[in-house]
């Protein structure tokens, strides 16, 4: 008896959650593709209930979704999604979440703490999804967490193109708030031609979150333009005591460069009054308009996911998208 063959076949469908839906248009304009049509709707209790209108099965299926507030809420409505797709029979499935939730809780700091960012993980697998695509985690290895492939973005290239068209021609140092991401800031120095380095030694109290006390500047910044770059501002605290701290020892200016702009309050009070020149986010996260300010410089990231779905549908690579540095 002989095999029958047949004629292999890809169809590329984009899906979104209900979270940031202005992202997910951005990146199906890019993609040329349409967003897949569906019923989702919220129970009177809180339970969430979706329904594709078009068959998904076969199909490479990226579905998208951010985390804004209520953040549970759509980390759930997500997974629904992943497994209505399972159900139906997508042929591979990849879960985007420009921000990955839970970051922080990447390891136990004392006993008898939970690690949520594997948990993050172990749940979207378990509900079906094969692949996980992300930007700028606030730690490398979480990428070990899922259990498959797991593409990770790196927002520098759209952050640092930015500064230098605008602030090219000064002299620059490249900041970062703590010891812990000056090789970070040793890449943004690199990516901007080899500038020097700096970054503020801080204490943080392990039993008080969203605190901070920048103690010290290391490095030159005297008379420099500080550029002081973290993957995430939540409720700002660090960030402008760091900007702060830099003005005192004699900076020149402070621009704050930055992925995921969380802003929870009273961020958007305490960058609005800070000195920075200018605060640079991603629209990983929605920004509503009550929460943005004068000297906010909000960046798409839209066409770095469109890019990155396309090579990953094609079966290219992704890594290329960050000259072989991903």
């Amino acid at each position: 008896m002989s095999p029958k063959s047949g004629t292999p076949k890809k169809n590329l469908m984009l899906f979104s959650g209900r979270s940031h839906v202005e992202l997910a248009e951005e990146v199906a304009k890019h993609l040329n593709v349409t967003i897949t049509p569906q019923t989702v709707h919220t129970f009177a209790n809180g339970e969430i209930y979706v329904r594709f209108q078009e068959s998904v099965r076969g199909t490479d299926a990226f579905l998208i979704q951010s985390y804004p507030p209520p953040i549970n809420e759509w980390i759930m409505e997500q997974l629904v999604m992943v497994d209505a797709l399972k159900r139906a029979s997508a042929k591979r499935i990849t879960v985007i979440m420009p921000f990955y939730p839970y970051s922080r809780q990447d390891k136990k700091h004392k006993g008898r703490e939970p690690i949520s960012a594997r948990l993050i993980a172990d749940l979207f697998k378990t509900a079906g999804a094969d692949r996980i695509m992300t930007v700028d985690l606030h730690t490398a290895q979480i990428q070990g967490f899922f259990d498959g492939p797991v593409d990770h973005l790196l927002a520098q290239t759209v952050l640092a193109d930015h500064i230098r068209e605008t602030y090219g021609d000064a002299d620059i140092t490249v900041v970062s708030p703590d010891s812990g991401r000056v090789r970070l800031a040793e890449k943004w120095a690199q990516q901007l031609g080899d500038r020097p380095i700096a970054f503020i030694h801080k204490t943080r109290d392990p039993d008080t979150p969203n605190q901070a006390v920048a103690n010290r500047v290391v490095g030159e910044v005297r008379g420099r333009l500080c550029v002081l770059i973290d993957d995430m501002i939540d409720t700002g605290g660090t960030i402008t005591k760091a900007a702060d701290a830099l003005l005192e020892e004699g900076a020149a200016d402070v621009v704050i460069a930055s992925t995921h702009g969380i802003l929870s309050d009273p961020a958007t009070e305490r960058l609005a009054n800070c000195k920075a020149r200018e605060v640079i986010v991603t629209n990983t996260l929605p920004i509503p308009d009550e929460k943005r300010f004068p000297n906010l410089t909000v960046l798409s990231i839209a066409p770095l996911l469109a890019r990155a779905i396309q090579e990953v549908f094609e079966d290219g690579s992704v890594t290329s998208l960050f000259d072989g540095s991903a």
